[in-house]
């Protein structure tokens, strides 16, 4: 095709001309492959110049440097039987790659970037944090006047990286790499956003990885931090992006494709899950904190009773029982889940994330009456006579 043919010409002439920033290859074929996306940098190998590809699988990266005669032929061949979209950014123009259904497009952007970034191949693993996200993660104070994290907040970088990361594998699942700017735009809700860091991750997400129009909006109960966001949000992101005031549990969401609660406290994590469902939300994703509403409730079974009466054991049973509850119920309402260690250990305590992705097809009445039996047993063994979410098990009625 002419156009994968201009494309790689692009690629071929920005490696020469040092206006080569990066370059991303995305919707692999079929869309269970192992490799789910391909970031390719251009780096000085003992005196020459290479492309240096990370191929990014779930659970590892793989890195080949190739010359960049050899690297395009590579890429042309992937995105002639593997992949089905492809970004290059450069500071002159940003070419968008579109193949489907046999046809392709080739869209020309404006750069995204005015710098090139250093040539040096020892370089921290490739990030979807490139020189886009700079000037919120500046405003943010998160990075400094050169684009690096300040030492005392270098796990909240860590932190916004690795989520935008699992974002970008949660959207891959919920089929959002498709269509480009021509799609309808993501409707996003944050809620209980405190100061944006990661509402600004979901619209850098959508914006500059996935190429899609967004609407975010962050949620915080805070009247400074929504009206201190929001001054930076016009700056950067104009109209796609605000902060609004009000409580997860009442906040007006008209509709939401997905909804996002990080470490809301105790139930507010049950209220965000209740509300992603009310408005049929496509992905929910939530990090919950502070579980007590099941701890004063928590028997002793009889296989556990020895186990449970230590108080230590008893709190993390209870949190493992009502995160394992939550995700049943998501489940009994038509989400496939996941949990994820959000981050490691060693930066935060509050590590568990779980997302979920409305399947397609409804659940059958048979199996909502499966699900829900599992989850009446569930309370029964525990001793929990109540719970946030009962009042969602009606909505999937």
């Amino acid at each position: 095709m002419k156009e994968v043919a201009t494309f790689l010409l692009h690629v071929g002439a920005s490696c020469d001309d040092d206006s080569f920033i990066r370059l991303t290859m995305s919707s692999p074929t079929p869309a269970a492959a192992p490799v789910e996306r391909v970031l390719a940098r251009l780096v000085e190998l003992r005196g020459e110049r290479a492309l240096s590809l990370t191929l990014r699988e779930e659970r590892r990266d793989t890195t080949r440097n190739l010359p960049i005669a050899e690297a395009i032929e590579w890429l042309r061949a992937q995105l002639r039987n593997d992949f089905q979209g492809a970004t290059l950014a450069t500071t002159q123009a940003d070419w968008q790659l579109r193949l489907q259904n046999g046809e392709a497009r080739l869209i020309c952007h404006k750069p995204s970037s005015p710098a090139a970034p250093p040539r040096v191949h020892d370089e921290s693993k490739p990030t979807l944090l490139g020189n886009p996200a700079q000037p919120w993660l500046h405003g943010l104070g998160i990075t400094d006047a050169h684009g690096r994290p300040r030492p005392k907040l270098a796990d909240k970088h860590t932190q916004i990286d690795r989520f935008t990361e699992i974002l970008s594998h949660l959207a891959r699942d919920c089929g959002w790499q498709e269509g480009g700017a021509a799609a309808p735009p993501l409707r996003i809700v944050d809620v209980g956003c405190g100061k944006g860091h990661l509402t600004f991750a979901a619209w850098h997400l959508g914006q500059h990885v996935l190429g899609r129009r967004v609407l975010v909006t962050g949620v915080e109960t805070r009247g400074e931090l929504v009206d201190t966001a929001n001054a930076l949000a016009r700056t950067v992101a104009g109209d796609a992006l605000q902060f609004v005031r009000g409580d997860i549990d009442a906040v007006p969401l008209p509709g939401a494709d997905a909804l996002i609660a990080l470490h809301a406290c105790n139930i507010a994590t049950d209220h965000a899950i209740r509300r992603g469902v009310e408005v049929g939300a496509q992905l929910i994703v939530v990090a919950p904190c502070c579980h007590q509403e099941v701890r004063p409730q928590l028997g002793k079974p009889a296989p556990l009773a020895g186990v449970l009466a230590h108080g230590l054991f008893a709190e993390r049973m209870a949190e493992w029982a009502t995160d394992g509850l939550r995700t049943l119920v998501l489940e009994h309402c038509g989400y496939r889940t996941k949990a994820i260690e959000f981050v490691s250990s060693e930066h935060t305590g509050k590590n568990l994330l779980l997302a979920a992705v409305r399947d397609a097809v409804p659940p059958t009445a048979e199996r909502r009456a499966q699900t829900l039996a599992g989850i009446t047993a569930f309370k029964a063994f525990f001793g929990i006579e109540r719970q946030a979410l009962d009042a969602v098990l009606a909505l999937a009625v």
